[in-house]
């Protein structure tokens, strides 16, 4: 039976293209013939649809065009057919801006380079204290945000940042690479998330995980429910802020063992070795959307 919660339907058409493309390799069943003239049907429905929106997008004055290209969907059928008011470049920098605060939040920037023949090029600079699992988060929020933005491009690439010795950069040839090698990661819309007040910390469990999430300031930061210190869950933990540092500076304390952990940049254990794991968190739709790992199998 299907999902009829608001945020389910919301996400349904994400996938859509799968499921066309799982209808398509279906209908290949009845021969090439049968693939063929699929095929032209849904190139018929395309241009259909196409002129349609087109003729709508022609009936509007640019601000009701750019009110419809803020919502997501909207938005991705504009790019489809051409009619999207911003080019690839300006999608690409609005995207880069959407995560920017999250990177910032985690010790990363990220800047456009150049978009050319299809492939998007960026700087992305700073690191999370040497944290690879904070790397990681890094370079899932960037690709995911940029290629929602812009779906047409053909691939990413990274150039080397000029920037001083004394900042940590991380190396063009290996960005990326960990994010695939990674284990898959589904983005889950929790929308209670954006229910949380500035300096509020909760438990959350998605997608079968336990998750603990904390606002600090504008920031939203999440982190797998377990405590690298003790193993215990952080449930009941609070923020604190340090004597002496700025206002957006904050601690989490394990309620169990004591160890204290950075919120803001990315969990960096302050008393001791290890960090806390982060997850990266998007809006779409003004939806709080997180990459939840999938789960390990058990033996």
């Amino acid at each position: 039976m299907g999902d009829d919660r608001p945020a389910a339907r919301d996400d349904h058409w994400r996938h859509a293209g799968d499921r066309i493309e799982d209808l398509l390799d279906a209908s290949s069943a009845g021969g090439p013939i049968a693939r063929e003239r699929a095929e032209q049907l849904v190139g018929e429905l395309v241009e259909l649809y196409g002129a349609g929106l087109r003729r709508v997008v022609e009936l509007l004055d640019d601000d009701a065009v750019r009110r419809l290209a803020a919502d997501e969907l909207v938005a991705s059928l504009l790019i489809v057919h051409g009619l999207h008011p911003d080019d690839v470049p300006d999608r690409v920098r609005s995207a880069l801006d959407s995560v920017r605060p999250y990177l910032g939040s985690h010790g990363g920037d990220v800047s456009l380079v150049d978009v050319e023949d299809g492939v998007v090029r960026l700087e992305l600079s700073g690191s999370c204290r040497g944290c690879p699992s904070s790397s990681v988060t890094l370079e899932l929020a960037v690709e995911e945000a940029v290629r929602a933005a812009a779906p047409e491009i053909e691939r990413i690439e990274v150039v080397a940042a000029q920037s001083d010795s004394n900042s940590a950069v991380i190396p063009a040839e290996s960005l990326f690479t960990r994010v695939h090698a990674a284990p898959a990661a589904d983005w889950v819309a929790v929308p209670e998330l954006a229910e949380l007040s500035p300096g509020e910390v909760a438990g959350y469990e998605v997608a079968g995980q336990a998750l603990l999430a904390c606002r600090v300031g504008d920031n939203l930061l999440v982190y797998r429910d377990t405590c690298p210190a003790c193993g215990g869950s952080l449930t009941g933990a609070q923020l604190h802020r340090r004597p002496g540092y700025p206002v957006g500076d904050a601690v989490l304390r394990c309620p169990s063992c004591r160890a204290h952990y950075d919120a803001v940049h990315a969990g960096d254990r302050l008393d001791g070795e290890g960090h806390l794991h982060p997850l990266p968190v998007l809006l779409r739709d003004g939806v709080p959307t997180v990459a939840v790992p999938a789960l390990e199998p058990t033996a």
